[in-house]
C-alpha cells in the first residue's frame, strides 16, 4: 500500500497529464463538444484505480457527447499514462462528471432567491440611505 504522500503525488501527476492530453492529444471530436477540465483525480491507496473527475461546460447534449468520447478514450489515456509516468503498474482509469460546480451555482441561486424573498426592500432601502448620505 502506498503512503498518502505518494498517492497525492500520483494523483496530481495524473491530473496534469490528463489535462495535457485533453488539450493536445485526444483527437475524438466528441471530447471537444463541451469545454472540459480535470477538477480532481482520486487514486486508490494501492494505486490500482484512478477516478478522474471532469467538469464539462456546455449543453446537456454536449456533456453527454463529451462523456461518451472520454469513455472511448479511456484505454488510450491509460496507455499514455503508462508511458508518461514511472509507475510499476498503470492504474485503471474511469472518467466521472463532476457536477459540484453546477450544484454550488444552483445552491447560491436558491440562497439569493430566498434572501431576496425574505428581504425584498432591503436593497432599495440601502440605495436610498446611500443617496441621503451624499
Amino acid at each position: 500500500m502506498a503512503n498518502s504522500r505518494r498517492v497525492s503525488r500520483v494523483s496530481s501527476q495524473i491530473k496534469r497529464e490528463v489535462g495535457r492530453m485533453l488539450l493536445h492529444d485526444i483527437k475524438d471530436d466528441r471530447v471537444g463538444a463541451g469545454m472540459v477540465s480535470v477538477t480532481e483525480v482520486d487514486v486508490s491507496g494501492d494505486l490500482q484505480h484512478a477516478k478522474i473527475f471532469v467538469s464539462i461546460y456546455g449543453t446537456e447534449e454536449a456533456k453527454a457527447e463529451t462523456m461518451e468520447g472520454l469513455q472511448s478514450a479511456t484505454s488510450y489515456v491509460r496507455y499514455e499514462l503508462g508511458h508518461r509516468m514511472q509507475l510499476r503498474r498503470t492504474p485503471e482509469v474511469i472518467f466521472l462528471e463532476d457536477k459540484s460546480l453546477e450544484r454550488g451555482d444552483r445552491l447560491l441561486n436558491l440562497i439569493n432567491q430566498i434572501s431576496h424573498e425574505h428581504h425584498p426592500h432591503e436593497d432599495s432601502e440601502n440605495i436610498v440611505s446611500a443617496e441621503d448620505n451624499e
